[in-house]
């Protein structure tokens, strides 16, 4: 799981029955800048079963704890997806960029 800003949104036209219905969101991580720290892959695409917006903070998690959060039991084909939307967090120390609205 990692916290993350949604920056933008991904439509398709034709894409797998399991990802119907589904929004998508393009997720960065916030703490793409640091090190050390595991390496990831970001920007993410993910899907959202919550509604949130572009520039809100977000939790996001992979594999089949995100797919569980989608309603399902496990079995669809995506691997992330936003799993709660952060009101605020006590992060000492960390970068002021987290806290900027929409950057």
């Amino acid at each position: 799981m990692f916290l993350g800003r949604v920056v933008g949104e991904v439509w398709a036209t034709r894409k797998a029955r399991d990802l119907e219905g589904k929004r998508l969101l393009v997720v960065e991580a916030l703490d793409r800048f640091d090190e050390p720290g595991a390496p990831k892959v970001t920007p993410v695409v993910c899907a959202d079963p919550l509604g949130a917006g572009i520039g809100e903070r977000v939790l996001v998690a992979f594999g089949k704890a995100a797919r569980v959060a989608c309603g399902g039991d496990g079995d669809f084909a995506f691997e992330a997806a936003v799993v709660g939307i952060v009101d605020d967090f006590d992060v000492p120390g960390a970068p002021a960029s987290w806290r900027a609205e929409g950057a």
